[in-house]
């Protein structure tokens, strides 16, 4: 039986209100709304602003900009699910004459399909969506930038060929199936294309004076899928909670865990940066600590939503101005002061229900080489095969039910682990990915790759 999560204690939540209170002064936003998200419910909600007797709460919508693109690349991993395409396709399979070439539809998703980073002039941000009515005029004369699947190079237009994508294949306009396929399920009933009252105005502050201006509430037209949506804190509460596990009415827990996977290639800023990107969601290194999720931004407002899976605590922040505070050093900091002062508390150990004795027997101590290693069955029928000094490769394996097992995670990723046994049946020694695993450091009677000196070990004399 889970523990229920309790609500965050009263020396966390001040910690909270105080780091919020602190970006809406320093950062002179209008206003500013934050939520934290555990166990897989919204746990608080905080907000600061400039207008007496005004409190913005959970229900009061936002323009999250690029969050959108999360919303978009759902949509696309769905249909994905349901084998109406596959990431590795081109575009232009099932979308033909759009000039981006052999790009792939992960490509797209990834920011790697060497399109540019905005649509032709005039700014798409701050302009009428009528201005650009066809795919064309988003993506212009030259789309290609750098060679496809090269590079990283983050583009609005790409995520604007993902709705289109979307449409094509389902028929209809791409926030109708948004609505009808994440945003009822999930209950997100105030995210919307649209502003819906009550909803925050949009403003502009000046670098130099304590003064105000008001931004256009342009709708992007075409562009709508790389940024049009509006929401709450308290909706992407809730879809920072389907971020996190997955919903089987939306996306399965292993496609959302896709979502969150690195898949594109890093600049050199990047890797400083730890930054990296998966299909639709930005990962982050952070003071020690793996965030996922997305920022967003459009003249008038800021977004951010982060996700720490392992500490399972996420944060939303939005505030109506076009800069000022850093909302994505804001979420990362909410999210650490739950992480640090109420840690999660892990579930409780439990034993296997059945053991299978062949599969028992290859637990213990191996050694590839002289590098020693310890071979664990985990409670969850997997294989955890990792060091037991400092450093080396680590993995989990699956079973594949003939007895090998497949390896689900670095270096091992997808390799083949291969008990190889003696005629009376005893494990020799484990392959793989032609790598000899043997109970004794160079077993002379296993078959290690280049042989064993048969004087065997000895002194320098």
């Amino acid at each position: 039986m889970t523990t229920p999560q309790e609500d965050l204690l009263p020396a966390t939540r001040r910690a909270l209100l105080h780091r919020i209170a602190v970006a809406q002064a320093q950062g002179r936003a209008p206003s500013l709304v934050a939520a934290v998200v555990r166990g897989g419910r919204a746990v608080w909600h905080g907000a600061r602003t400039s207008v007496d007797g005004h409190g913005p709460d959970e229900n009061v919508q936002y323009r999250i900009g690029s969050i959108t693109k999360t919303f978009t690349a759902v949509l696309v991993m769905r249909l994905r699910d349901e084998g109406l395409l596959d990431l590795g396709d081109p575009l232009e399979k099932h979308l033909p004459d759009t000039g981006v070439g052999e790009a792939t539809i992960a490509e797209l998703l990834a920011h790697t399909a060497g399109l540019a980073a905005e649509s032709p002039a005039p700014w798409w941000e701050r302009t009428p969506g009528v201005l650009r009515p066809e795919l064309s005029d988003v993506l212009g004369e030259h789309p290609l930038l750098h060679p496809v699947g090269r590079r990283y190079h983050y583009s609005n237009p790409g995520y604007t060929l993902l709705g289109a994508l979307v449409e094509e294949l389902r028929g209809a306009p791409w926030e109708e199936v948004l609505r009808g396929e994440i945003l009822e399920p999930l209950g997100l009933h105030r995210t919307s294309g649209q502003p819906q009252a009550p909803h925050a105005g949009g403003w502009a502050v000046h670098p130099w004076a304590d003064a105000l201006l008001p931004e256009p509430l342009e709708d992007l037209g075409r562009m709508a899928p790389a940024g049009q949506l509006w929401s709450t804190t308290g909706d992407l509460a809730r879809f920072a909670a389907f971020l996190g596990t997955g919903d089987v009415r939306v996306l399965s827990a292993e496609s959302v865990r896709e979502m969150r996977t690195p898949a594109a290639p890093a600049e050199v800023a990047d890797v400083l940066d730890g930054i990296t990107y998966g299909f639709g969601m930005q990962l982050q290194r952070c003071g020690g600590r793996l965030l996922v999720g997305h920022s967003g931004s459009l003249p008038g407002f800021l977004a951010n939503l982060v996700i720490s899976v392992e500490d399972d605590v996420a944060a939303v922040v939005l505030a109506n101005c076009t800069s000022g505070p850093l909302v994505g050093a804001v979420g990362a900091d909410l999210v650490r002061i739950v992480a640090e002062a109420e840690p999660r508390i892990p579930e409780p150990w439990r034993p296997l229900r059945e053991v299978d004795p062949t599969v028992l027997e290859l637990a213990g101590q191996w050694y590839w080489g002289t590098n020693t290693f310890g071979l664990r069955v985990t409670a969850d029928g997997l294989l955890a095969l990792g060091p037991l000094t400092d450093g080396g490769r680590r993995s989990r394996f699956r079973p594949n039910g003939d007895g090998t097992w497949t390896g689900l995670e670095g270096y091992f990723a997808g390799e083949l682990l291969r008990p190889v046994r003696r005629p009376d049946g005893a494990v020799s020694h484990l392959d793989l990915g032609s790598f000899v695993f043997t109970r004794q450091p160079y077993d002379m009677e296993a078959p290690v790759p280049g042989g064993v000196d048969p004087d065997g070990w000895r002194g320098i004399g």
